[in-house]
C-alpha cells in the first residue's frame, strides 16, 4: 500500500511512485512539492491503487453563512472560478469588490482559508471585513504574530518563512494583489501549500518581468477579466484623464539634455537598443563592471529627476487645486522629495513610506471625514491601503507601469451618485516622461 504524509512543504510517498515526484534517498520515499497533493491523490484514485492520506492536519472550520450580494460581474467572475474547478485568477479594476468576491467563496466553500496579503493594512482591512461578515475570529500571520484560525491572513513575508508551518493546514487559499506571488521566493508560498482550492485577486495580472506567466502553474490562469471601461457607469464613476503639458525652464532643459545625451551617447557606442525589457537588466548588470554603463544609467536618473520634478508643474498643480476647491484631491508623485515640497508649498498633508503608521491612520480618517479635503503620497497609497472616496487624481510624476496607472486612477473610480471623476497627468514636453505617460495610458486603451 502506498503511503502519503506531510514533510515540511512536500509530500512524502512510501510504497510506490507518482508523478511530480522524485527519489529522496535520505527518506527512502519519493518527495513531491505540497501544491502536487490534490494531483497525487487523483492520480492514486484513478488509477484504484490502494493508499493511505496522512497528509492533511487542517484547523477545525465551522460551516461559513454570508447574505452577501453580488453584483452580475461579481457573479460572473465566481461563476467562472467555480467551473475552472475552483481554481484561477480574477482580474477586476479598483474599487470593483474583488474581495466581495472572495467572501463569498469563503462561505460556499467553508474550508480552512488562508488569504496571503503584501502589506499590514491589508491584512487589518481583510480581518475587519472577514469578522463582521462571519462573526468570528480572524488569525494572524504577520507583524510579530502567529494566531491560527479556520480564516487566517498572513503578509506574503511571513507566509514565506512559515509555508512548511502552514502547509497542510488549509484546503482553500486567496492571494490577494496575485501579481506579488511570482517573485523570486514568494513563488514558495503556493508551491509548498496542499491547497486544492485557489484563487488569485488582482487589478493587473500582467508583470513586467513575465513571471506571470508562473501563475497557471502556481494558482491557475486569468479565468475573469473586466476592464475599466466595462464597468463605468454602472458599477465605477464615469471619469476623463486630461494630460496637460509643461516646458523645462531654460535653465532644466540645458541640464536635462546634457545628462540625458551622456546616456544615448552609451547606449548608441555599446550596441544596445532597450527594445525589451530585458536588455535595460542587461544595461544595469552591465553598470556593475563598466564605469561608462554606470555613468549612462547616472545621467539617466538625473535627467529624470529632471522632468518629474519640473518647477512649471508647481504652477499647473496650483491651478488645478484652485479649479477644484472643495473636491477630494490625490495628488501622485514619483519621489518623495516632492511629496514633502508640495506639502510645505501648499500646506497639504502628506504620506510616503516613512509616514509613521498612527500619522497616516489619522490623516487617511480625516480625510474620509472631510477634515482634509486633499492628500500628497509617493507609492505607499498605490496598493494594499484603504483610500477614501475621492473625485480628482493628480499624477504628478510617475513610472510607465500599467498597474501603478491603473491603480492610481481607481483611487478615484468609486462610484456615487452623479459623480463624474478626473484625472490629470502633469507631463513634461520633449523629455522621456512622454513616452512614459503613452505606456502607461495603454492600461485603459487596450
Amino acid at each position: 500500500m502506498i503511503r502519503l504524509s506531510y514533510d515540511r512543504g512536500t509530500i512524502l510517498i512510501h510504497g510506490g511512485r507518482v508523478p511530480n515526484a522524485y527519489w529522496d534517498s535520505r527518506s527512502n520515499a519519493y518527495r513531491a512539492l505540497a501544491i502536487y497533493y490534490s494531483d497525487i491523490v487523483n492520480y492514486l484514485q484513478l488509477s484504484k491503487m490502494d493508499f493511505s492520506d496522512n497528509v492533511l492536519d487542517l484547523v477545525p472550520c465551522p460551516v461559513f453563512s454570508s447574505a452577501i450580494e453580488l453584483r452580475d460581474y461579481q457573479e460572473d467572475a465566481l461563476h467562472a472560478w467555480l467551473e475552472a474547478g475552483k481554481r484561477g485568477v480574477i482580474v477586476l479594476p479598483t474599487g470593483a469588490g474583488k474581495t466581495i468576491v472572495a467572501l463569498k467563496a469563503i462561505s460556499l466553500l467553508s474550508e480552512p482559508t488562508l488569504i496571503c496579503v503584501p502589506t499590514l493594512d491589508l491584512i487589518e482591512q481583510w480581518q475587519s471585513q472577514l469578522s463582521e461578515e462571519f462573526k468570528i475570529k480572524v488569525g494572524v500571520y504577520g507583524g510579530g504574530v502567529h494566531e491560527l484560525e479556520p480564516i487566517t491572513v498572513a503578509t506574503y513575508d511571513t507566509a514565506y518563512l512559515r509555508a512548511e508551518e502552514l502547509g497542510n493546514k488549509f484546503t482553500f487559499v486567496i492571494f490577494d494583489e496575485v501579481h506579488h506571488l511570482p517573485a523570486p521566493g514568494y513563488m514558495n508560498i503556493a508551491e509548498m501549500l496542499v491547497a486544492p482550492y485557489r484563487m488569485g485577486l488582482t487589478a493587473t495580472y500582467e508583470r513586467e518581468d513575465g513571471l506571470h506567466s508562473e501563475l497557471d502553474r502556481l494558482v491557475g490562469g486569468k479565468i475573469f477579466e473586466l476592464a475599466i471601461g466595462e464597468l463605468v457607469g454602472e458599477h465605477l464613476a464615469d471619469f476623463v484623464v486630461e494630460k496637460i503639458i509643461v516646458d523645462l525652464t531654460p535653465k532644466e532643459k540645458k541640464e536635462y539634455e546634457k545628462e540625458y545625451k551622456i546616456y544615448l551617447d552609451y547606449l548608441a557606442t555599446s550596441n544596445i537598443s532597450l527594445k525589451s525589457p530585458g536588455d535595460f537588466r542587461k544595461l544595469v548588470l552591465r553598470s556593475g563592471r563598466d564605469p561608462r554603463a554606470r555613468e549612462a544609467l547616472l545621467a539617466r536618473h538625473h535627467a529624470r529627476v529632471i522632468a518629474l520634478n519640473a518647477s512649471s508643474k508647481m504652477d499647473v498643480l496650483r491651478d488645478i487645486l484652485e479649479k477644484h476647491m472643495g473636491d477630494r484631491i490625490l495628488i501622485f508623485t514619483e519621489y518623495n522629495d516632492l511629496v514633502y515640497t508640495i506639502s510645505r508649498k501648499f500646506l497639504i498633508p502628506s504620506i510616503t513610506h516613512k509616514t509613521p503608521k498612527n500619522e497616516r491612520v489619522e490623516n487617511l480618517d480625516k480625510f474620509r471625514r472631510g477634515n482634509y479635503n486633499i492628500i500628497v503620497t509617493s507609492k505607499v497609497l498605490d496598493e494594499g491601503v484603504d483610500v477614501p472616496e475621492a473625485s480628482v487624481g493628480v499624477i504628478l510624476s510617475g513610472t510607465g507601469s500599467k498597474r501603478e496607472f491603473v491603480q492610481r486612477l481607481g483611487r478615484i473610480l468609486r462610484k456615487k451618485e452623479n459623480k463624474s471623476a478626473v484625472l490629470y497627468e502633469i507631463i513634461t514636453k520633449a523629455t522621456s516622461e512622454v513616452a512614459t505617460s503613452r505606456k502607461r495610458r495603454a492600461a485603459i486603451e487596450d
